[in-house]
């Protein structure tokens, strides 16, 4: 069988499922976080009807899984079974160990006679080899009532992934009608999540057909963002949280922690966050972060001053965690999965009448557009030392994936942006932009390419290390690295509200190793 074959048996297995409606395994299966001889595998039972996501109904069942290395599970190579509970929202997780490296494998669950679809997964290079590349799937900002998960769908149809990485907003946890002020499709539960919400919102996302084919043909490596928690959270709160009405920050958050963990195929380094690190041979490196758990409160909304070397979006144990690991990793590349934007940009130059949306498509504040607060331009210290730290160890080769920002951008990453091209560039980041959320042609309500031209020359203009932006588009993108380079394809879709929705390339951006710098590249990755 070939290897986009493979991949396209638990896609249509998946679909299948998810139509027909199958019980016990209503919310699909997935898998994530590879290592070398292991993987994560996840399911949600349904044992009862009365136990839906969040009612704490249902008794403890036992969930029975196996891996095998063919699709029709002639040859398994390991099983085992766990218990799911209540306590868990009825989700388990199985941490598999003793499988080879940079091998495919097949898995399903089962219990009480019922068989859930077969998802397909893949485990890391060894630690001492060295692949001929890594290819990853990435995306970020998948607000369900903003239109449909297309861009799961293609790259759930992709034979040449060996994962796909979520930068965060997995979920929202807005009421409806919030945004988009007109949904496309209608969430569960309405209001804003609160508490058991979480899961009950969690779960509404995994009844998605396109989501649930993503997860059965990729083994997903996710962060969280802000939405899942509530916008623009940081260490004691949130701008989209009221103690007066909603209780206490740290019992809403508490609870929203425990539904990712319950709910994602994330195996937590941690307790309570998601920044950790995964190895893929000697090429590449990936170290994943938590921006949101850690970091003081935006600046402008209490007091607080950019410019204060106290301030922290990483913490201090987790920026020393990073700049450690990159010091020590002993790869080629460094990717880093970063939830925010790090390259600065100002907005100064755009044109007023843009300014406004633009805003409202960041999630800040129009007074706030010369600097983003919510993203590293907020925390310049943390960032310079950290592009400090990259300079002065000669560390190479260090690509940032960013998500957030609903846009795709290509940027170099410069130790002083006012003096550059001739200060250097000591990274790069590529950015992908939302699978659903609103962009700039959404919130003004204008056909695509209408007006964002003049607001993305207004960008690269006043930001000489951003080499590319474009501000309409939904997709995803689709990183590819070498020895020699890393590239990431950025693809397009035709319309996030249709279901159906078609995608193209739209460019594709590269840096080659040893430069810090990118250039737009000839053509995609083969």
């Amino acid at each position: 069988m070939t290897t986009a074959a493979a991949a396209a048996l638990p896609l249509a297995t998946a679909r299948q499922a998810s139509a027909a409606g199958a019980p016990g395994f209503r919310h699909g299966i997935a898998s994530g976080d590879p290592l070398p001889d292991g993987v994560l595998l996840w399911t949600r039972i349904t044992p009862v009807p009365e136990a839906v996501p969040g009612s704490g109904a249902g008794p403890d069942t036992e969930v029975a899984w196996e891996v095998a290395t063919d699709p029709e599970f002639g040859s398994v190579v390991t099983r085992g079974s766990v218990t799911a509970s209540a306590a868990t929202d009825h989700t388990v997780k199985a941490d598999v160990r003793g499988l080879r490296p940079d091998t495919a494998y097949y898995y399903r669950f089962s219990a009480d006679g019922v068989t859930s679809p077969v998802g397909r997964t893949r485990t890391a290079p060894a630690a001492g080899a060295s692949p001929a590349n890594l290819r990853l799937g990435v995306v970020s900002c998948s607000n369900y009532e903003a239109g449909h998960f297309a861009a799961y769908r293609h790259l759930a149809a992709r034979g040449d992934l060996h994962a796909a990485v979520h930068l965060g907003d997995y979920i929202y946890e807005y009421t409806t009608g919030v945004t988009p002020a007109e949904p496309v499709r209608r969430q569960e539960p309405p209001h804003e999540v609160l508490l058991a919400d979480y899961r009950v919102r969690h779960g509404h996302y995994r009844t998605d057909p396109d989501l649930q084919a993503l997860h059965a043909a990729h083994p997903v490596i996710a962060i969280w963002d802000d939405h899942e928690t509530a916008n623009d959270a940081w260490r004691e709160g949130a701008q989209n949280h009221s103690p007066d009405t909603e209780g206490p920050w740290a019992a809403r958050r508490a609870a929203a922690v425990r539904a990712y963990f319950a709910w994602m195929p994330v195996r937590p380094a941690v307790e309570g966050t998601t920044y950790r690190r995964l190895r893929f041979g000697d090429l590449a490196g990936l170290h994943l972060l938590d921006l949101r758990s850690f970091r003081d409160q935006q600046a402008g909304r209490g007091g607080s001053e950019v410019d204060s070397p106290d301030r922290t979006i990483t913490g201090r144990a987790q920026l020393e965690w990073l700049t450690t690991g990159l010091a020590e990793s002993g790869t080629q590349w460094h990717l880093i999965g970063n939830s925010v934007m790090i390259a600065p940009v100002a907005f100064g130059s755009v044109p007023a009448y843009l300014l406004g949306p633009i805003a409202e498509c960041l999630g800040i504040p129009e007074g706030g557009l010369a600097v983003n607060t919510d993203q590293w331009d907020g925390y310049p210290h943390d960032r310079q030392r950290l592009l400090d730290h990259l300079r002065e160890r000669e560390i190479t080769n260090t690509v940032f994936l960013t998500g957030d920002i609903h846009m795709h951008w290509a940027n170099d990453v410069p130790v002083s942006a006012a003096t550059y091209p001739v200060s250097p560039s000591v990274a790069t980041e590529f950015v992908v932009t939302s699978v659903t959320s609103d962009n700039l042609d959404d919130i003004l309500g204008v056909p695509p390419r209408t007006v964002s031209g003049v607001a993305e020359a207004a960008v690269r203009a006043a930001n000489r290390h951003v080499r590319w932006v474009d501000m309409d588009v939904h997709g995803y993108g689709v990183l590819d690295v070498t020895p020699e380079r890393a590239q990431m394809d950025y693809f397009a879709l035709t319309d996030r509200a249709d279901p159906e929705a078609g995608s193209s390339l739209l460019r594709s951006y590269l840096t080659r190793s040893g430069t810090q710098r990118v250039v737009r590249a000839d053509e995609p990755v083969a």
